[in-house]
């Protein structure tokens, strides 16, 4: 049994306009050895995700699907209390004080990760970002429809390097993390909110805002990641991927970069004590395409 030519670009046409018409899912890993609590923000004009947070417990997997055009910001907060009712505060990456972030977006400092879905055959547009500071090591895999695509994200643990000035420390036993006191990193312009260090002002263009001593030294830990403001050359990735795997804490099961730049790909197992969020309509969950259904278009064109 053979397909005509014309009836071959038919069926390609076919899976590729329903290729097109899917969205991605994030698959968020906590690989840290204690609980995070996830994140998400959905930008101007676009919907938010089926949750805006929740605690993820260590070594949980959850995927929550997306829809196409979506951008927004996903993070993980640390050291969190809320009650029943959702009403606390975290240590790092606080949201208002609530479990579900609900249009609020971190409090700064905080790991990024920023993305722009791209809607049918457009590309998405994605990348790690300590602008605003860091708080978690974060790695970021894409899984592209037609191919691989880069990883990104800090996978180092820049709380051990952190200037004393930029450190984020708690009292009594140090918190959670455990790593002297030392919770997160602020940026320069959090800590001392000059206008060379937060590229506003006489610095807001790329001609007068360059990196400073401080961008400098997480730009060497993570060259990945945006460091500063205009860190676009090196920092932001398209592609088009049917799934972002989100990693929080990468390297704690033995997860390093390989050699010349690249990120080896984690280990993701499949969602055993997490669950499968999918609290919007099927139609923007990734759904694979019936296999029957490949057989029925081949005998009908052949």
């Amino acid at each position: 049994m053979t397909i005509t030519s014309m009836g071959f670009g038919i069926f390609l046409a076919v899976l590729s306009s329903l290729s097109c018409a899917r969205s991605c899912t994030f698959t968020i890993t906590n690989n840290c050895p204690h609980p995070v609590w996830p994140g998400t923000l959905a930008g101007a004009g676009t919907p938010p995700l089926p949750t805006t947070g929740f605690r993820l417990e260590s070594g949980q997997s959850v995927r929550i699907p997306s829809t196409p055009g979506w951008s927004g910001r996903i993070w993980a907060r640390t050291g969190c209390s809320f009650d029943p009712s959702g009403i606390g505060k975290c240590e790092t990456g606080d949201c208002g004080g609530r479990l579900e972030c609900d249009g609020n977006g971190a409090t700064p400092p905080a790991s990024l990760f920023e993305i722009t879905v791209g809607s049918g055959e457009e590309k998405d547009f994605y990348d790690v970002s300590i602008v605003d500071g860091y708080n978690l090591p974060l790695l970021v895999v894409p899984r592209g429809v037609y191919g691989p695509c880069n990883a990104t994200g800090c996978a180092s643990d820049l709380n051990l390097g952190c200037p004393k000035e930029l450190q984020v420390v708690l009292g009594g036993d140090g918190g959670q993390q455990g790593q002297g006191g030392v919770v997160a990193c602020k940026s320069a312009c959090e800590a001392f909110g000059l206008d060379q260090y937060c590229c506003s002002g006489q610095f807001s263009n790329p001609n007068t805002c360059h990196p400073s001593i401080y961008s400098t030294i997480f730009k060497h830990a993570c060259p990945r990641a945006y460091s500063y403001a205009y860190d676009d050359g090196t920092s932001t990735f398209t592609c088009k991927a049917y799934d972002y795997e989100i990693v929080f804490c990468p390297s704690v099961n033995g997860t390093k970069k390989a050699s010349n730049e690249t990120i080896a790909t984690p280990h993701i197992e499949e969602p055993s004590s997490g669950e499968l969020i999918h609290l919007v309509s099927s139609s923007n969950i990734l759904l694979p395409f019936p296999l029957a259904i490949i057989f029925i278009l081949i005998n009908l064109l052949s």
